[in-house]
């Protein structure tokens, strides 16, 4: 009999430690989750006398560099559909690929000049990426630009895969880096609305969108927006409460008669990207969500109709099989003349996403 009690209390044990480790991580989560307030201002990095724009043209580039942990190498286990295990998927990438994917986009930055970067998924002071400070990094190499930095993605500890506790994704410091030949009269950081449900919501991202206001030698202003729309998003429900949220910012703007260049990762496509845009074996993503088309059916959608710039993460990148899609794009308010857009090819080999650039022309 005492064998069996032992044999029970053994079986119980090894039950229940698991079952307090998820209760633990959900109640440290809980009460550590960041919880940002709508509207923030953002420091200005290397920040120069303010100078009026007089330049009549304008260009920007836009990249989801990936947080230096998603080159051509790379699969994800939370793409792959895990959440409680790895199954066999990366987590945390090895340190050599990250020093390679972050030395790729360093040195793709240094090679293509622009007046403004919009950087997303970059990675401040993260476990995955080994705690490398990629916004530092990238101030070096653009001695003469203003940045900032706005936090969506904070967490003392991300405790995924569930089942796997000696290799969670650990701790999250990431955000948007925004670099900028000219120094902004104001930074602001508005945080989007909707929320994933509890306790989802802990472990995701706190997605927001960084404002850069620059005088125009008219008296009017060139608002400067980089965003990244919320992902895993079913439905698109997140989605669309931000897309709402974001239409009244940028309409406001517009009526003051400002002019409005929105980048970033939309986590969507344009409405009529769709079926085998791409030709050859890569199709887009079926279950891609899309932009109605009658969101600010007056603005203008700026991409390069033929360049996919996101590829899916369930495997490693294979040319011709892998998945692709079009999300990373503008958003061009109407009295800005847009005089180009390409798609630059990297072959996703630094990152999931590819970067996109425009150039813009106004009369200001």
């Amino acid at each position: 009999m005492k064998i069996i009690k032992r044999i029970i209390k053994i079986i119980l044990w090894i039950i229940l430690i698991p079952i307090l480790y998820v209760i633990g991580a959900l109640i440290h989560g809980t009460f550590t989750d960041f919880q940002p307030k709508e509207v923030i201002a953002l420091k200005v990095d290397n920040a120069n006398q303010l100078q009026t724009i007089t330049d009549s043209t304008l260009s920007f580039i836009i990249w989801n560099v990936g947080y230096g942990g998603l080159g051509e190498e790379s699969d994800f286990f939370y793409d792959a559909g895990g959440f409680l295990t790895s199954s066999g998927k990366m987590v945390i990438p090895p340190k050599e690929d990250v020093l390679k994917n972050i030395n790729g986009a360093l040195n793709f930055i240094k090679s293509n000049p622009s007046d403004f970067y919009l950087l997303q998924e970059v990675d401040f002071n993260s476990k995955r990426s080994y705690k490398i400070n990629q916004y530092e990094k990238y101030k070096e190499i653009l001695p003469n630009y203003t940045s900032t930095y706005s936090v969506n993605y904070r967490a003392p500890r991300v405790p995924l895969p569930v089942f796997e506790p000696w290799k969670v994704m650990g701790k999250m410091e990431s955000g948007l880096g925004t670099f900028s030949k000219f120094t902004p009269s104001k930074t602001t950081r508005f945080q989007l609305p909707g929320d994933y449900p509890w306790p989802d919501k802990i472990f995701h991202l706190d997605r927001c969108a960084a404002f850069h206001r620059h005088p125009l030698k008219n008296g009017k202003e060139l608002i400067v927006v980089n965003v990244h729309n919320s992902a895993y998003d079913k439905g698109g429900k997140l989605k669309k409460q931000q897309m709402d949220y974001l239409k009244g910012k940028f309409r406001a703007e517009f009526q003051l008669g400002n002019y409005v260049v929105i980048g970033g990762d939309w986590n969507q496509r344009p409405s009529n990207i769709t079926g085998k845009q791409f030709g050859g074996k890569e199709l887009i993503d079926p279950k891609g969500l899309m932009i109605p088309k009658d969101y600010f059916a007056d603005w203008q959608w700026a991409y390069d109709v033929d360049f996919a710039t996101n590829r899916a993460l369930n495997n490693p990148y294979k040319k011709g099989e892998t998945s692709i899609n079009l999300i990373d794009f503008f958003l061009v308010s109407p009295n800005i003349k847009i005089k180009s857009v390409e798609g630059i090819d990297l072959g996703f080999k630094y990152s999931d996403h590819q970067p996109v650039r425009l150039e813009i022309e106004f009369d200001n």
